[in-house]
């Protein structure tokens, strides 16, 4: 069944091809972006041509995840076009590289709001509309970093990855009786076919960072060189995608709470599911065993 799906960060990177591939696979979509008739304007163009010429229901919607107001307008605007949301993917995020003392408390708040705050806005949007029509998919864009081989030069992004996974596993139980399903894709270290490691941001304190480099020369390229190195050469992004689509195609309440995309095999795949089978067992020797999966309407 068609669904209508709203994406956040949907302007490259895994937001751009999830979109376009659940458009493909007949649902209408909702590529979120912010900035829709200045910086991405062109994009809001590409959005509407690619529609046009593939006969698919791929739109934009302005959706600014570090305003509230943002999120409300987008998700009211969706709402009204169709009287349901089904599915909403966390996908917003923002990378940056550098030694984390030289990165400001300012700057890694920025990170954290970004990553975090930005789908809490989102989710305060769009969870009474969730609530009341009694189902809907919280599909989240994680990162194996959460749990899996972490390099140097990447606190403030990993540490903003493990915070929104955390945020989502309790959402999951917390959503699940109102018969909201709870599905986390678990992208690997992809450094082609996406902006994250190109557009990642850098510290602002200089001093510190060529105190650093004085140790450490040339550490974070050489990181997104090791890590590039890992993958396999046949390795591309639009797994993730292809994932995504299959995860919303799956029949209410047979989705897996995780999946991972990960063709560097960094260990997070084996750790999570230790720390998912420790969650399942833990709810059910409290009794709390039905927050497991979302009720039925």
């Amino acid at each position: 069944m068609s669904k209508v799906i709203v994406i956040t960060g949907a302007s490259s990177g895994i937001g751009e091809l999830s979109a376009k591939a659940l458009a493909r696979a007949g649902h209408t979509v909702y590529a979120g972006m912010r900035n829709t008739k200045g910086r991405n304007a062109s994009k809001v163009a590409e959005y509407a041509e690619h529609a046009r010429d593939n006969g698919v229901d791929l739109r934009s919607v302005e959706l600014d995840v570090s305003s509230q107001e943002s999120a409300d307008a987008a998700i009211t605007a969706v709402h009204a076009a169709h009287d349901r949301v089904d599915v909403v993917m966390h996908n917003a995020g923002h990378m940056v590289t550098g030694p984390t003392e030289a990165f400001t408390p300012e700057e890694m708040a920025q990170v954290y709001d970004t990553n975090v705050l930005g789908a809490q806005r989102v989710n305060r949007a769009v969870l009474p509309l969730l609530r009341a029509q009694g189902h809907g998919l919280l599909l989240w864009t994680g990162s194996t970093s959460t749990r899996g081989g972490t390099p140097p030069y990447l606190a403030p992004y990993f540490a903003a990855k493990a915070a929104m996974d955390s945020i989502a596993v309790s959402y999951a139980a917390e959503v699940a009786r109102f018969g909201i399903e709870t599905a986390i894709i678990v992208p690997g270290a992809f450094t082609a076919g996406t902006n994250h490691f190109p557009n990642s941001g850098r510290p602002a304190d200089q001093a510190r960072v060529a105190a650093y480099e004085a140790r450490y020369a040339g550490l974070s390229e050489q990181v997104a060189e090791r890590l590039a190195a890992l993958a396999p050469p046949d390795a591309d992004v639009s797994a993730v995608a292809e994932a995504v689509v299959e995860v919303v195609g799956l029949p209410h309440g047979t989705r897996p709470f995780r999946t991972h995309v990960d063709p560097s095999h960094d260990g997070a795949e084996e750790v999570s599911a230790v720390a998912d089978r420790i969650r399942v067992e833990f709810l059910e020797r409290i009794g709390l065993g039905d927050l497991l999966t979302p009720a039925r309407s």
